[in-house]
């Protein structure tokens, strides 16, 4: 979907795919089919855009053939699909039945990750509508905190400068013009956009910024405002934003918010869940830890990683956190100018949700991420947006 910014720029909003299990390119031409093409049908839209999510064995095969790269833009085309970012995150086995730490490996310090990323910059400058000639990837945000030393660190900070020189000589090579995007997360190295500031600076290259996550931000109950005005003065590119919500509790002590949160843990994905206390952020890597005995102080209102549906929060005495996504909305794109052009809608969980609130079948998936979308378009369209055909 595409909107006009008041200043006459192009915005993008997609849906991420990470949401449909696929690691062969088999398996993302069947999510083009079975709910691509149905979402954007759902809404009425002749073209909508999709944040792909390529796997390491979907990215090795279109990289390393061209006809198969051809036929996936195609694909696309005929389908009334576009893109113009990348989920980068996730290396493989995003569907599998316990991601937890895995998603995190290889980080930066593995040249692996180089490897991927660089793969996937390449694809994408060949996916890129004819008449778009900017791309973004957003990825993971160097490391696990766990896995990190100064060796780890200049290692990650060397791949980092060699891809960024890769995406210059890919930007003279095609005309395309292709950004990386570190994302900040709980419990990673850079858990915070203000952890990003540092080693996005020492890169200094324009073509590595960052991917501002929702739910990321306000699981570590960081001021939209402040975060996005730090970026801005220290002059680090915003390449794309993931639109999230995650999951807030005001009164963690109450036993019936604790009885609600424990439906929210499952074993497929990580839950970091912060508080914050008179000597700053406290923390768990996952939602059992805070649910048990006194991990985390409880006088203070929780927030858990765990991507809620934009336009279906919880039940009280649950809810999301949607006004941080609001809040950081009407600073990204509200302005004078869009701080950045690439807009994902990135709710994955959907199958980890508590059962009685999961799709039941691939009609109810296409309906709630329309709907996620139609919230998102209405944002957009109460800040000034147009949106386009």
């Amino acid at each position: 979907m595409r909107f006009r910014h008041p200043d006459g720029s192009t915005v993008h909003l997609a849906y991420c795919t990470n949401v449909h299990p696929a690691e062969t390119l088999d398996g993302v031409l069947a999510q083009l089919r079975d709910h691509c093409e149905p979402v954007r049908r759902r809404l009425g839209r002749d073209r909508l855009g999709i944040g792909l999510w390529l796997a390491k064995d979907a990215a090795h095969a279109l990289v390393t053939d061209p006809s198969a790269l051809r036929a996936l833009r195609t694909e696309l085309d005929r389908r009334g699909l576009e893109v113009v970012t990348l989920n980068g995150f996730p290396y493989e086995g995003f569907g599998a039945e316990e991601v937890k730490y895995r998603v995190y490996r290889p980080d930066w310090a593995d040249p692996e990750r180089l490897v991927h990323t660089t793969a996937l910059a390449r694809v994408l400058a060949q996916l890129l509508p004819d008449d778009i000639t900017e791309g973004s990837v957003s990825t993971l945000p160097l490391a696990w905190r766990t896995a990190y030393d100064d060796d780890r660190a200049a290692r990650a900070r060397a791949a980092l400068t060699t891809l960024a020189e890769r995406l210059d000589a890919l930007h003279e090579l095609t005309g395309r013009s292709l950004r990386v995007g570190l994302e900040p997360e709980p419990g990673c190295t850079v858990e915070t956009t203000a952890d990003a500031l540092a080693p996005l600076t020492a890169i200094g290259h324009d073509r590595i910024g960052i991917c501002v996550d929702t739910c990321h931000l306000a699981t570590s109950f960081e001021d939209p405002h402040t975060a996005l005005d730090a970026l801005t003065e220290a002059r680090v590119p915003i390449v794309k934003s993931q639109l999230s919500a995650a999951l807030h509790a005001e009164h963690p002590r109450l036993p019936e918010v604790r009885a609600a949160l424990a439906a929210f843990d499952e074993p497929r994905f990580l839950h970091q869940t912060r508080t914050t206390t008179a000597t700053g952020l406290r923390g768990t890597d996952d939602l059992g830890e805070a649910l048990t005995g006194d991990a985390l102080p409880d006088t203070t209102p929780w927030r858990a990683h765990f991507h809620v549906p934009l336009h279906a929060p919880p039940a009280a005495p649950l809810t999301s956190t949607l006004p941080v996504l609001k809040a950081a909305l009407t600073r990204l794109v509200g302005g004078t100018h869009p701080l950045t052009r690439h807009l994902e809608v990135e709710t994955y969980t959907w199958q980890a949700l508590p059962p009685e609130l999961r799709p039941r079948t691939r009609a109810q998936l296409v309906d709630g991420i329309a709907a996620e979308l139609t919230l998102a378009r209405d944002l957009l369209t109460d800040l000034g947006l147009k949106e386009l055909p």
